[in-house]
């Protein structure tokens, strides 16, 4: 059986259907029974509902020492840790740390207690590392530097993978993937999907920074068959392309058939931007959805090397251009 934690997720919710396609038993992890509906409502969005009542639910948090003791006492071979906060409000940090850091700890010794056999996690490339002088592209031995500016996200993920590699040096077979921004279908509310739901709705600026993007789709055919390789104890960069954020929110707004972003917005107006949120959650007791690293990253030159896992698998990516095409058509398409 095939442990899958944060089912109810956009990785999780994917990979499981994935899994379930390629025959295998899997063990899903819930925390909200509320998700549960929403897991199901995506299934039926691929005419794959059949297959969701193959899952095996089980509610348990990956901090709740308890519960998860209780998913390790089933017959578990192998196990893709997705569960994580995702929180760019410096308000979390202790629940970031708590969750990503302390969570994947408690994965880790039970992968090792109960003698799973392999353990993949999904970090991020904001965990990737920092660039040298006359360095420009992001690789898998990016070093990372303490001393630079990383957001408590970036900073939790990092720690995660620490714990990653010590079930490494304890015995556990490990492989990580580092995912740039997942672009998929049924998340418009988090993540890359409030960018879909913004410019549907006519959101007018646009910043020229730029990063890798990468389909949900590709994120979890990947995991899947570095799981099921010889692989072990390495990570790898999963993007299909680097591209600015002008490009990726023309390309919606083309999709969806409405008008493009017309501001380009600098990095100075961001940044006061960032900081009339800070107010605003002070005073309206409001959570922060552009902290000042976040308004950084929005006008960054990042860019992430593919090539290690292109060369390992001989993969080839889905272009943006069509995973953004496909998930709009797919949404026209249920209404």
């Amino acid at each position: 059986m095939v442990l899958v934690t944060g089912a109810t997720g956009l990785v999780g919710s994917h990979l499981s259907l994935h899994l379930l396609e390629k025959g295998e038993a899997v063990l899903a992890t819930y925390r909200n029974p509320k998700s549960l509906s929403k897991t199901k409502a995506l299934f039926q969005s691929y005419g794959k509902v059949k297959l969701f009542d193959a899952l095996n639910w089980i509610q348990a948090d990956i901090i709740d020492i308890s519960a998860m003791e209780l998913v390790f006492q089933q017959p578990i071979d192998e196990v893709y840790h997705c569960a994580a906060l995702i929180s760019f409000d410096p308000k979390d940090e202790e629940q970031l740390r708590k969750s990503n850091i302390e969570g994947t700890a408690n994965i880790v010794n039970f992968c090792l207690t109960y003698k799973v056999k392999k353990l993949c996690y999904v970090s991020s490339i904001a965990a990737l590392g920092n660039l040298k002088e006359n360095e420009t592209v992001l690789t898998e031995q990016s070093e990372w530097n303490p001393e630079s500016n990383h957001s408590d996200y970036a900073i939790s993920k990092y720690g995660a993978e620490m714990e990653i590699w010590r079930g490494q040096q304890e015995g556990l077979k490990v492989v990580l993937v580092n995912p740039g921004v997942i672009l998929g279908f049924g998340f418009f509310e988090q993540a890359s999907g409030v960018l879909f739901a913004k410019i549907k709705n006519g959101f007018p600026f646009y910043t020229t920074g730029s990063t890798g993007f990468v389909s949900v789709w590709d994120v979890v055919k990947i995991m899947y068959l570095v799981m099921k390789s010889d692989i072990n104890g390495e990570r790898f960069s999963v993007i299909s392309e680097n591209c600015t954020f002008k490009e990726v929110l023309f390309n919606v707004a083309e999709n969806y058939g409405v008008s493009k972003p017309k501001f380009e917005i600098s990095k100075s107006t961001t940044l006061f931007l960032s900081k009339l949120d800070w107010f605003w959650s002070i005073f309206c007791f409001q959570k922060r959805t552009l902290s000042r690293e976040l308004a950084l990253s929005l006008h960054a030159k990042e860019l992430v090397s593919n090539a290690k896992i292109v060369e390992k698998l001989d993969y080839s990516f889905e272009p943006v251009s069509e995973t953004i095409r496909y998930i709009i058509s797919l949404e026209k398409q249920l209404g």
